[in-house]
């Protein structure tokens, strides 16, 4: 992309020169340039325009000129992030025990080496199976996505790096969350995914927010919209435990669920339009699956009914089911929020059918299925299926999850390395992620990776697992490479602005490189021009094409239509109807019910909740959550970064004024955080914006611990029952369980 070179005269990049009269140094102005690029730090993609002062990246502000110009906080870190001192430049070999962070350099020929012969001699022992690559939210680079994902998957950050060495085992962050919301609630119900849907904000009369916090998105441009609908005078409501920052952007109408209720709030909508014939007839005669039995069961969630179940008060379930229904387009802006309950896919699927049954799917100003035309094409030639997905660890317990992944299930890996079952992993890359202190029970996880014969972590950072590894791998941020972009119908180069830091290495080139060593690198691009011509084969443009239309190309693209499955412009065969098995709206999911589960959205109690176990709520009687969304951190990514973590020193835990004042506590407290497996301790944050009896408690990021720490056990306890639920056995122990808080007797 453009640069401005800000400086007039020619001089070097030197600091200092002499002056030629008395041969003493005298300072020069640094080289300062000002270059557009696509900002690095995460994959959303954003355009910004970045200072240089002598090679090096000094600020980052949105690029004030483009569409695309915006930028998150973390963004605007961006050189604290490229220049941290803490980042990993190297690769490292392990020279002390395993746990400790002791290691040599190496050359990069000596660490692939050692990877390509510690895979090799385990597979000839063990057999391919026992190797095994995890993927994180680091490696969500849109070519690594595109290229080395499973053949057949519509959307994967998971690798296909060992399916030609013969393993089955990728696994990824994705069974944490993105899945359930994304592919597989949709999917079931209605044959999309999130990735062809479209919230349109821009023509709704009513926004709800349910269970999302986009001020804190990187970027925030659905933040940014809802402000504007605001703006001309759109009714905006939010439905989750906390009042987030959108909802007081916009002054909002806060409805506050217990946690983990949502699916049983959504059922009481649908009752309501059952009861007061609010729903489309057309639609549900003509176009779904299941409507009678989901007008059957919804009576069990009469207004007054779910407000004990919900603590919204019943009269408030009526008014907004009646103003979703009334809206001349309302639209509901999700996440992965509902994915964290013991309901998982089951609530995701209700909001769906609420929408879909007051008239509000594909419609102006409502939930829209984006045309297809529309989407820039990525070249899926080449893409490697899975050699063996019925040997993907966790498959017997998550089939729907490997069903539409095409990959194992990671909460499987610890039961396999530790116990053999149903046979035991030995080799392993963790790639841009950190599953320490991404999953639950982190001192599992250590023995797990203790476990291991051998370990591979790739990452800008010595991350935790890094304590644990063999090989260590330096990663570079998206500054320092060569890929590209898609934004719906347009195609955008992304150009390296800097030299990679130290010896790192573009996370693509390592997987590429990798496959060369164990003999398969003619199936992976090699280099970033193969790259690039790779993943523009069969798009009608040319990478000569992209670079002289300066760097982006748009397709021509169609005018938007709606309700398309009247027009035959949702399936494959060009018939009415939706993607799914019956052609309609699948209220009665064909897929859950051919897999053993509950065809009909229905609600389950959250396990460790006041309802289902009052006694237990009796000695801990506050409802947990974690993970709340901060400006400061992408989940569990960037903690050290300095200025960064000035935003979030110590751990907190949010409590509603009216808990606090209960039990003596006060703005600042230290507090214990505690349930039967343990304690944490926690700086109290006393405010109105939490509901009344739950509180929302947020990591150490000195320590690293946080409260996951609290309920390892529910992740062996509650697997058997989370078979499609693929993130049910982490969610329900950050949203709904039963705990106490009570103030620390010292500081």
């Amino acid at each position: 992309m453009g640069k401005t070179v800000l400086r007039d005269d020619q001089a070097t990049n030197r600091s200092t020169s002499a002056d030629p009269s008395t041969n003493a140094p005298i300072a020069l102005k640094p080289v300062v340039e000002s270059r557009h690029t696509i900002c690095g730090i995460c994959p959303a993609g954003c355009f910004v325009t970045s200072r240089l002062e002598d090679g090096v990246v000094t600020r980052v502000d949105a690029r004030a000129d483009h569409p695309l110009g915006m930028i998150c906080t973390i963004g605007a870190h961006s050189p604290q992030i490229i220049n941290d001192p803490d980042r990993h430049k190297y690769p490292l070999r392990r020279v002390g025990d395993k746990g400790n962070f002791q290691f040599e350099r190496i050359s990069w020929d000596e660490a692939f080496e050692t990877i390509a012969a510690k895979f090799k001699g385990i597979k000839a022992e063990s057999g391919a199976e026992a190797t095994a690559i995890y993927t994180g939210r680091g490696s969500f680079e849109l070519s690594l996505c595109d290229v080395f994902q499973p053949a057949g998957v519509a959307v994967s950050s998971a690798s296909s790096v060992l399916f030609p060495f013969g393993s089955p085992n990728t696994l990824g962050v994705g069974a944490l969350c993105y899945v359930s919301f994304a592919m597989i609630a949709p999917h079931v119900t209605f044959g999309e995914m999130y990735i062809s849907l479209e919230m349109d904000v821009d023509q709704a009369d009513l926004v709800v927010i349910w269970g999302a916090n986009p001020a804190t998105d990187s970027p925030p441009l659905q933040h940014q919209r809802i402000v504007a609908a605001r703006q001309r005078g759109a009714e905006v409501l939010c439905i989750d435990p906390r009042r987030n920052e959108t909802a007081k952007a916009t002054d909002a109408e806060w409805i506050a669920p217990r946690p983990g209720t949502d699916g049983a709030l959504a059922l009481s909508m649908i009752q309501v339009l059952v009861e007061e014939e609010l729903y489309d007839d057309e639609f549900v005669q003509n176009w779904t699956v299941g409507f009678e039995q989901l007008a059957q069961y919804t009576q069990h969630f009469r207004p007054e009914v779910a407000a004990e179940i919900t603590s919204v008060p019943a009269d408030v379930i009526r008014r907004v089911a009646r103003a979703i229904a009334a809206a001349r387009g309302a639209t509901p802006v999700m996440y992965t929020g509902l994915e964290y309950s013991d309901s998982g896919v089951q609530a995701i699927r209700a909001v769906f059918t609420l929408w879909a049954l007051a008239g509000q799917l594909d419609v102006p100003g409502g939930l829209c299925i984006r045309m297809r035309e529309n989407q820039f094409p990525i070249n899926r030639e080449g893409l490697i299926a899975n050699p063996n997905v019925s040997k993907a660890l966790g498959i017997d317990r998550f089939p729907i999850y490997s069903h539409y992944r095409g990959e194992s299930h990671a909460i499987a890996l610890p039961q396999s390395v530790l116990e053999g079952n149903p046979y035991r992993i030995r080799a392993m890359m963790i790639l841009g992620g950190s599953i320490i202190t991404a999953w639950p029970d982190p001192e599992l996880w250590k023995k797990t990776l203790q476990g291991l014969d051998f370990l591979v972590c790739v990452d800008r950072y010595l991350t935790a697992d890094a304590a644990y590894a063999d090989i260590v791998l330096p990663a570079t941020t998206m500054y320092e490479t060569n890929s590209y972009m898609v934004y719906g119908p347009v195609f955008a180069l992304r150009e390296r602005l800097l030299e990679p830091l130290g010896e790192a290495r573009d996370d693509f080139h390592i997987l590429a490189e990798l496959a060369q060593r164990l003999g398969y690198g003619e199936l992976y691009p090699q280099n970033d021009e193969e790259r690039l011509r790779h993943v523009l084969k069969g798009s009608g443009f040319s990478l000569e094409e992209v670079r002289a239309a300066g760097g982006s190309v748009r397709l021509d693209g169609v005018m938007m239509q709606y309700k398309k499955w009247q027009k035959g412009l949702l399936r494959e065969d060009g018939e009415p109807g939706f993607a799914t098995a019956s052609g309609k709206f699948e209220i009665s999911s064909s897929i859950l019910a051919e897999h053993g589960y509950d065809p009909l959205p229905v609600y389950t109690e959250p396990a460790e909740g006041p309802i289902a176990q009052p006694e237990l709520a009796d000695r801990y009687p506050l409802v947990f959550n974690s993970g709340a969304r901060i400006f400061a951190d992408f989940r569990t990514q960037h903690h050290g970064v300095r200025k960064l973590k000035d935003h979030a020193l110590e751990p907190c835990v949010t409590l509603n004024s009216q808990d606090a004042a209960a039990r003596q506590i006060e703005h600042g407290d230290w507090v214990w955080v505690e349930n039967s497996r343990g304690r944490v301790r926690f700086r109290a944050n006393v405010s109105d914006d939490i509901v009344a009896g739950a509180i929302d408690a947020r990591w150490d990021p000195k320590r690293g611990r946080s409260a996951m720490s609290m309920n390892s056990p529910i992740c062996k306890d509650m697997i058997p029952s989370a078979v499609f639920r693929c993130t049910r056995h982490f969610c329900a122990k950050w949203c709904g369980t039963s705990l106490a808080v009570k103030r620390a007797n010292w500081q």
